[in-house]
């Protein structure tokens, strides 16, 4: 395999003054489908390009809980045979399946060692979607238990962050997003309940979007999750490659060429009553919006603060508790074999259910009152920190009971709940500070899908690796 570090769109030149193959596992998403649209590459040369990345860098990373190579390598001969390969929109990109969504002859583990070990029949109308857009599927990725936590490590493995392997990826999409930032896939699957897509792209360098509630189905086709919190969404790392795959989820392709915001509204304000911003949060948010002003079109960025109510973290909380009760009810879990955070949480879900069941019009009137805020300051999205610090140590939380992991990630993801709770669609794009990438979140109206991640598109911008360095498209 050709050293890390580089282009990700030339071919390499060798001593000899021959071209040398390009790194495949460096290709975007949608330069994978160009290149396999006319011929230049095959779906099994990509595919077994990043199942040799994977035996390379996940044995220390850990972001697939299954993958079969010769599965693999089979779906995508599949691909090379199909006779509508030329017009496939995801023509033999890698994609990895977050562990909450079926995929055929693989588990479905929910990131829980008490969950059953038999392998999925058939594929979720998801997998179905993209199997049918071309795409392959590399492997399931891990989670934390029923995606519960901020970052990813449970008693099925521990998951860490390609940028930095001794700190955690973020949760509860950590494998997915560990596994597009290493290169081992080109795109992922994840779920959102409360930043479940959006932390991980965050702590990862990544596009996160978690489109509105109702926009892509949910797993399993339920009509609802975790008391409608929950949506399903790509993690990519490109505007574009997000924007591909998103297209695929909903049923309808995604035009990024449309009319940047003209208003911005930008706000460091944590909706919740925990956590403290870190300067370099505040300066990626600041420099983001600095890049959206500028140039000719940019948008007119100004500071204003959403009118968050009283209790609305709480509100989000009383549905997340009932969310995990429902989960381990429907999964007909054993408490005995479940982390004991698990446990408390969904006993704790049982009692809100009960004595204080969520109320539908409480996040109807918040949505309402957000929705009227942007209309009454003629803002097009608000602009914000994606979360309020850096990522746990991989691992740290392993031994933590439930009100000390849960003070822990609270206080470092306070910015993403609100707009589960809204149903809002937002995004998360990279920006740098001091050379690292550094999550910023963009929030929009319902069906701005593609408003935002053409802004998160004007954030972007290639460099040129350092030596050493995994290749990979910077935002700044």
């Amino acid at each position: 395999m050709p050293p890390a570090g580089r282009s990700r769109t030339a071919p390499d030149q060798c001593h000899c003054g021959e071209m040398a193959d390009p790194d495949l596992t460096a290709l975007t998403a949608a330069e994978i489908v160009a290149r396999v649209h006319d011929g230049r590459i095959s779906a099994v040369d990509v595919a077994r390009a990043h199942l040799e990345r994977i035996a390379e860098r996940d044995p220390s990373i850990g972001a697939f809980q299954e993958h079969d190579p010769q599965r693999v390598l089979a779906e995508a001969g599949g691909v090379d045979a199909r006779a509508d390969r030329f017009a496939l929109p995801l023509a033999g990109v890698p994609v990895a399946i977050k562990d909450c969504v079926d995929v055929s002859g693989y588990p479905t583990r929910h990131g829980s060692a008490a969950t059953c070990a038999a392998p999925a029949r058939r594929d979720d109308e998801l997998v179905k979607r993209l199997r049918s857009a071309g795409a392959v599927v590399i492997g399931k990725t891990r989670m934390p238990e029923l995606a519960i936590w901020g970052f990813t490590h449970s008693a099925l493995g521990v998951t860490r962050n390609p940028l930095d392997e001794t700190l955690d990826p973020g949760g509860s999409s950590g494998g997915s997003a560990a596994a597009v930032a290493a290169g081992m896939a080109a795109l992922a699957l994840g779920t959102d309940g409360g930043g479940s897509i959006r932390i991980p792209a965050a702590y990862c360098g990544l596009v996160g979007l978690k489109p509105g509630t109702g926009v892509v189905p949910l797993p399993g086709g339920a009509e609802e999750h975790w008391c409608g919190l929950s949506v399903t969404g790509p993690l990519a790392r490109t505007a574009e490659d997000a924007a591909l795959m998103f297209g695929v989820l909903r049923g309808a392709p995604v035009d990024l060429d449309v009319p940047g915001p003209a208003r911005i509204a930008l706000s460091m304000r944590n909706p919740s009553p925990v956590g403290r911003l870190h300067p370099d949060h505040r300066a990626a948010a600041v420099g983001a919006a600095a890049r959206l002003r500028a140039g000719p079109g940019g948008a007119v960025v100004t500071l204003a603060d959403p009118p968050y109510p009283r209790g609305l973290t709480s509100q989000w909380m009383r549905r997340w508790h009932a969310g995990v009760a429902q989960d381990v009810a429907a999964l007909d879990l054993d408490p005995a074999l479940l982390d004991r955070r698990t446990t408390a949480i969904a006993r704790k879900g049982r009692r809100f259910a009960r004595l204080t069941r969520p109320r539908p019009a409480a996040a109807a009137a918040w949505r309402d009152r957000m929705l009227a805020w942007l209309d009454e300051g003629g803002h097009d999205m608000l602009l914000g920190p994606a979360v309020a610090g850096p990522p746990v140590r991989a691992g740290s939380m392993a031994d933590r009971g439930y009100l000390s992991t849960l003070r822990a990630s609270a206080s470092r993801v306070p910015f993403t709940q609100a707009w589960n709770l809204a149903g809002l669609p937002a995004v998360v794009a990279p920006v740098l500070v001091g050379g690292s990438p550094v999550g910023v979140q963009l929030v929009g109206r319902p069906g701005s899908e593609a408003a935002l991640l053409a802004a998160a598109a004007r954030l972007e911008q290639r460099v040129v690796p350092m030596a050493g360095a995994a290749p990979r498209r910077s935002y700044v």
